[in-house]
């Protein structure tokens, strides 16, 4: 049976607001100079250390920056989050269909399953994969093999579907087909460079896609 894992920050939802008042927060707190909203967009997707030790040019104050982050997100930031309007009726048909569907997001754990319950869309997944707090599990690679063994799906039989690059490389790297939604925050070029096997430029393509 082919298994369906969906990416959540520009894929099931979109965190812009929260995501990014989160980063400004701690950024403003720390006395570092705050970047336009527009200049902070490339932070949605990637492991949030990541884009921190970049915004502060090193890993000295990144643990501090993490801190303040969660701060403000854990208590308002994931609820400044839009679900993508196509997604219950595309998950309401991937499920009738008798797939199962799983959440794959590099996105801590605890808030993954915050979000994906404010949403009313736990009963559509089996199970939400995400990071640990420290960073663990924070690579997309090494999520998605984590994600298979726990689920015990086949790799060749499962799918990923995100809007990044790091979505399309996770997936690469284990075998996986890949699925890059245009309509997230990565580019076309992006995901092709990625290796992405197929560009959708809507929820409703993926069933159509999936179910051909």
């Amino acid at each position: 049976m082919m298994a369906i894992f969906f990416d959540l920050d520009g894929t099931l939802s979109d965190p812009k607001e929260g995501i990014t008042k989160s980063i400004e927060y701690a950024l403003k707190a720390m006395d570092v100079t705050v970047p336009e909203v527009d200049d902070l967009l490339w932070c949605i997707g990637p492991p949030l250390r990541k884009s921190f030790e970049f915004l502060l040019a090193g890993e000295e104050r990144v643990e501090e920056a993490m801190f303040l982050y969660r701060e403000r997100f854990a208590d308002v930031g994931l609820y400044e989050n839009n679900l993508y309007s196509e997604i219950p009726a595309l998950l309401t048909e991937l499920e009738a269909k008798g797939l199962d569907l799983y959440v794959a997001t590099s996105k801590p754990y605890v808030y993954a399953k915050e979000i994906i319950q404010h949403f009313g869309l736990a009963p559509y997944f089996k199970d939400i994969y995400g990071s640990e707090l420290d960073g663990t599990r924070g690579d997309k690679g090494e999520l998605l093999k984590y994600a298979l063994f726990e689920a015990g799906c086949d790799a060749q039989s499962s799918v990923m579907v995100g809007d990044r690059e790091h979505d399309a490389i996770g997936a690469l790297k284990n075998k996986m087909t890949s699925i890059g939604v245009l309509y997230g925050y990565g580019s076309k070029e992006e995901l092709e460079r990625a290796g992405v096997h197929y560009l959708v430029e809507s929820p409703s393509d993926i069933t159509m896609l999936v179910c051909r």
